[in-house]
């Protein structure tokens, strides 16, 4: 289980992916729980669940720590698979219970009383792209993956990349 969280995909799409994902959901994380870019904070933003969104305070918090912490560990690529999961829940979360009423398209001209699901969509496939490849080269997951299972030019637990075994052919 622990190879299958930290191993990766050598391809740089995946460490460009992982990387936006962490900044936009770093700052969407640090206005939720922070007030910094111009949020709330944490105590409005739990009252905003609560009152308006009808989420339980417990499920409010955990929706912050997700995009909050999933964002920085996306950004320094350190349990990638899980932090692309935390995001995931919550934007399929928020596309379900909020967004899907209002339709695909972001509401551009202000005729709506919300957003569509367009940007729910293409976080929640960029998301799935990091559960599938890890967080590619430049990780954290990566050093740790070599870290704990290499030793003496044998890599324990291969074939985590590209489906290629790792160990010397007999």
């Amino acid at each position: 289980m622990l190879a299958w969280m930290l191993g990766t995909d050598g391809d740089w799409i995946v460490t460009i992916v992982r990387i936006v994902l962490g900044v936009v959901f770093f700052a969407h994380g640090a206005q939720k729980a922070l007030g910094w870019f111009g949020g709330q904070g944490l105590q409005s933003t739990v009252r905003i669940f609560r009152e308006q969104l009808r989420i339980p305070a417990p499920l409010a918090i955990l929706a912050v720590a997700a995009e909050f912490l999933g964002g920085l560990g996306l950004l320094v690529g350190l349990l990638s698979r899980i932090a692309a999961l935390g995001i995931s829940v919550v934007m399929f979360v928020a596309l379900l219970t909020v967004h899907w009423k209002f339709g695909l398209f972001m509401n551009w001209y202000g005729d709506q009383r919300g957003h569509g699901i367009e940007y729910h969509v293409l976080v929640l496939v960029l998301a799935l792209v990091v559960m599938i490849k890890g967080g590619g080269p430049s990780s954290l997951d990566q050093v740790l993956f070599k870290h704990i299972f290499t030793q003496g030019g044998i890599t324990l637990g291969a074939g985590t990349e590209r489906g290629r075994s790792n160990l010397p052919s007999a």
